[in-house]
């Protein structure tokens, strides 16, 4: 598979302080690839080293097939961009005079920004100034600004972070759409785990200033716990019939418990009955992003 980034032993120290300690991470062309952390573990530092905005102390960092093996950070300017923090738009300009500006800083023709504004979902804002809009839709915009040099590689720092219910939708539809339409590479990170699960396709879990563990979407849908939230009329009668048949479970409630084992449904159905326990709705749970994280990295004590 064809790579966009790859660092290695990528290290960033202030003073004594080591913000990252030997980050290797790989982001495959077309991924959104989300990088999984609480606050603080230093996913915005590994984003501001890719982006240029920060020089590694340590390691090497390859984008495009540009390798720097001085030691320095090394990019081709005209196929990355990034979002990170606050967008920097001009409150009191609508948002296609924002965008206007923004193609004249570049050098760019703008004969693009209608079109742009409909791919980023704020096509008809007119004369209303920005200083107007949500935050979702000043996102939006600053996400607009980082596609005025068509990128194939996108970098967004926190894209959702204090977004409303609707917000998040619409960025996370935003970003889908680039991904599928655009075939761009998306580097995002959250620490909204459980949000950033409906986006990425590959994940870099962070931790403590370095990557703990890589994987597909895919891989981690075979990794998290999987259990069967089961609702009878009574677990009293539940709980023996699981104990006979040596299955791991916990009882959740008078009429509720999840199952941890694997089970043939039909079977436990028919001896439940033959034990006057009626079960009224079965149904699959997944272990969240948030809930692995979390014991990928130690559990509460790094809550």
């Amino acid at each position: 598979m064809e790579n966009v980034l790859q660092t290695n032993g990528l290290t960033k120290k202030y003073g004594r302080f080591t913000a990252l300690k030997n980050v290797t991470m790989t982001v495959p062309k077309g991924a959104i690839y989300g990088l999984v952390g609480k606050n603080g573990a230093g996913k915005t530092t590994i984003i501001r080293i890719v982006c240029g905005l920060h020089n590694a102390s340590d390691g090497e960092l390859s984008l495009y097939g540009i390798s720097n093996r001085d030691k320095k950070i090394t990019q081709m300017r005209k196929k990355i961009s990034a979002v990170v923090e606050t967008p920097a738009i001009y409150p009191n300009l609508s948002a296609k005079n924002n965008l206007l500006l923004q193609y004249k800083l570049t050098g760019k023709n703008p004969d693009k920004i209608d079109e742009l504004l409909n791919l980023v979902g704020i096509p008809d804002t007119g004369k209303k100034k920005a200083k107007d809009f949500s935050l979702g839709m000043r996102q939006r915009l600053g996400i607009a600004f980082s596609l005025v040099n068509e990128p194939d590689f996108l970098v967004l720092d926190e894209p959702i972070n204090g977004l409303d219910p609707q917000g998040i939708v619409e960025v996370r539809e935003l970003l889908l759409k680039l991904n599928r339409e655009k075939n761009m590479t998306i580097l995002i990170s959250s620490h909204i785990l459980d949000e950033l699960s409906k986006l990425a396709t590959h994940y870099g879990f962070v931790d403590k200033g370095t990557i703990v563990k890589e994987m597909s979407s895919e891989e981690l849908e075979n990794a998290v716990k999987k259990s069967m939230l089961i609702t009878v009329n009574n677990t009293m009668l539940l709980a023996p019939v699981l104990m006979e048949k040596n299955l791991d479970y916990k009882i959740v409630s008078e009429t509720e418990a999840e199952i941890y084992s694997h089970i043939n449904v039909t079977t436990l159905v028919h001896d439940l009955a033959e034990k006057g326990c009626e079960v009224i709705t079965m149904t699959e749970k997944s272990e969240s992003l948030e809930s692995y994280y979390m014991s990928l990295v130690g559990g509460a004590d790094n809550a």
